[in-house]
């Protein structure tokens, strides 16, 4: 009976969800783009890819025996099909409202468009059963494959997942295969999405390799990042790291170098909250003021049009004048903070990024800023053998981005290990305790608001020479929150985890204000967001590629907290 209502109530969630995902649009959004043509695109892929995921969780455990396994892939598969039922049905239900009652005045997604694409483009009445049917077979799947062996999942995910990258990322592949347009046309459709046939090669080729190189990959990472510092193994994989950093942007075009820019970017600013957050463990949501003053500094250093003060300096002899700027302004951020800890801290310095905002439009600082008009004309950065370098060449402008972010990651590295890191490592664990065995947690916090907003005057400073333009528009809240959540999907305290997390947010999702690799995810952007926030908070709080200190940290918080809950609540101090 248990498993029965968890059915239930998984079939009830799937419905949901899928009436959901049909309600706000996104189904009629994605079934523009063609996965393997013509059978597959995106918007049934999410669609019953619920009813998939649900139908595997219903699915149920493995037992060892064989006999008990056979009996209990039976009923598994049989509770994912209810749920697949129950879910089609729930979903049935809410087409037949939208399309019996006219929703549109209060929910502009629920049109007619909608109601075809969740039926397959039936209609009423016959359009529910199809629904229905194609639900339960989903779930009948995703119950299926829960049965199956651990070597037939992981090859069947492998198969998949290169599948589907290489359906979505169409653009990326045809860029670094521009010179072979005969293989292009053999792996792709004309209207997008890949041939049945090269589907299953790349699937076929993608299952064998997962097989055969197997845990060598992990094995290798690991001994890698185990290596010692001066080792030949460590040595060869920055000289590849580096190689591959120089080789890049000359296989892509305009595009993909313009989208590794915003990455960049977007990294500097979360190595240098990582800093603050991860590191020294002070919640920051006005990090982007600092992104801010980097990029109005160098506008009034560099451009000739500031009005009342236009030096038109160098870029490259304005930069130390906007790291020192960067520094005075975490001094101002910092110092009022000090006592101030968790809520309060992150509401101050919220409002110290509204203050830097609202400062630079107001009219007593137009002269200087420019105001509502913004700074214009603002010069790239100067190169060797060239003029200077904007955001007019890409291919080009990368390269800078690559340099600060090694600067802002070799620094990060460096830091971690020091005498200052350790102050702010004992500082996020318990303040008090770090107070009372001598570190100065005053200067301590100075230094991580000091660091951090010389990091991200370094991605202000890129900015404005990439764009030629700077406007208060560009540097509200949003930025500020979407950073935080770079870092933690990346993982809190990880340097590398920090550039996972800005290339699977930005670069594919897009950022505030930029497109991703995945155009159609781009008005779901924000919603995709919150959903990835909370699903990371309740499943993997660590981050995609965690620090080892920070697991230890929160694993340790997970067993205190359990402690507690098995006392009643009458915590000691003292696991059971």
């Amino acid at each position: 009976m248990t498993g029965l209502g968890r059915a239930r109530r998984l079939g009830l969630l799937s419905g949901a969800a899928m009436s959901f995902v049909g309600g706000i649009g996104m189904l009629v959004a994605f079934n523009d783009r063609m996965l393997v043509d013509p059978f597959l695109r995106m918007g049934d892929l999410t669609l019953y890819g619920i009813a998939v995921v649900l139908g595997w969780m219903a699915a149920g455990g493995e037992p060892g025996p064989l006999r008990e396994l056979v009996r209990e892939s039976r009923g598994g598969v049989a509770r994912a099909v209810m749920v697949g039922l129950i879910g089609g049905v729930a979903a049935s239900a809410f087409v037949f409202v939208v399309s019996a009652v006219d929703l549109t005045e209060f929910f502009p997604s629920m049109r007619d468009d909608m109601t075809e694409a969740m039926t397959f483009g039936i209609g009423m009445p016959m359009g529910p059963f199809a629904l229905t049917a194609a639900s339960g077979a989903a779930a009948w799947l995703g119950g299926y494959l829960r049965g199956r062996s651990v070597g037939i999942r992981k090859g069947l995910a492998a198969a998949a997942g290169w599948v589907l990258a290489f359906s979505l990322f169409q653009v990326v592949v045809a860029d670094i295969l521009s010179f072979a347009d005969p293989v292009l046309d053999a792996l792709y459709a004309p209207l997008g999405g890949l041939r049945v046939w090269s589907a299953a090669v790349i699937g076929a080729l993608a299952w064998l390799l997962s097989s055969r190189l197997e845990g060598r990959a992990k094995a290798l990472a690991d001994q890698i990042r185990e290596a010692d510092p001066g080792s030949r193994l460590r040595r060869s994989a920055i000289g590849v790291g580096a190689l591959a950093v120089v080789v890049l942007p000359m296989l892509l075009g305009g595009i993909l170098n313009e989208l590794l820019v915003n990455v960049s970017l977007f990294i500097l600013m979360g190595l240098g909250l990582n800093i603050v957050v991860g590191l020294a463990g002070l919640l920051d949501l006005g990090y982007v003021a600092f992104f801010a003053v980097g990029a109005y500094g160098t506008a009034v250093l560099t451009s000739p049009l500031s009005e009342t003060f236009a030096p038109s300096l160098n870029w490259w002899a304005a930069l130390p004048i906007v790291m020192v700027l960067a520094a005075i302004a975490g001094l101002m951020v910092g110092t009022p903070v000090i006592r101030m800890r968790g809520d309060y801290l992150a509401i101050v310095t919220l409002g110290f990024g509204e203050i830097v905002r609202i400062l630079l439009l107001s009219d007593w600082l137009t002269p200087v800023f420019g105001g509502a008009q913004g700074i214009r004309r603002i010069p790239g950065v100067p190169a060797p053998l060239f003029s200077d370098v904007g955001g007019t060449d890409p291919h080009l402008f990368v390269y800078f981005t690559f340099l600060f972010v090694g600067i802002a990651a070799y620094t990060s590295y460096r830091v971690q290990g020091s005498r200052v890191g350790r102050s702010w490592a004992a500082m996020r664990e318990d303040e008090d305790v770090a107070e009372a065995t001598g570190v100065s947690t005053v200067q301590a916090k100075l230094l991580a608001f000091v660091t951090g907003a010389v990091i991200a005057s370094f991605a202000g400073a890129l900015f404005s020479a990439k764009v030629g333009t700077v406007f208060t528009n560009s540097f509200d809240v949003l930025v500020s929150i979407i950073i935080l959540v770079v870092v933690i999907v990346g993982g809190m305290g990880s340097i590398p985890g920090v550039m996972v997390g800005a290339l699977v947010l930005i670069g594919f999702l897009g950022g505030p204000k930029s497109p991703g690799l995945l155009q159609e995810l781009a008005q779901f952007k924000l919603l995709i967001y919150g959903a990835l926030l909370v699903f990371m908070m309740l499943r993997r709080p660590e981050g995609l590629v965690p620090s080892v200190r920070r697991t230890r940290e929160l694993h340790a918080d997970e067993l205190t907290q359990d402690a507690w809950l098995d006392k009643g609540g009458d915590f000691t101090g003292e696991a059971p």
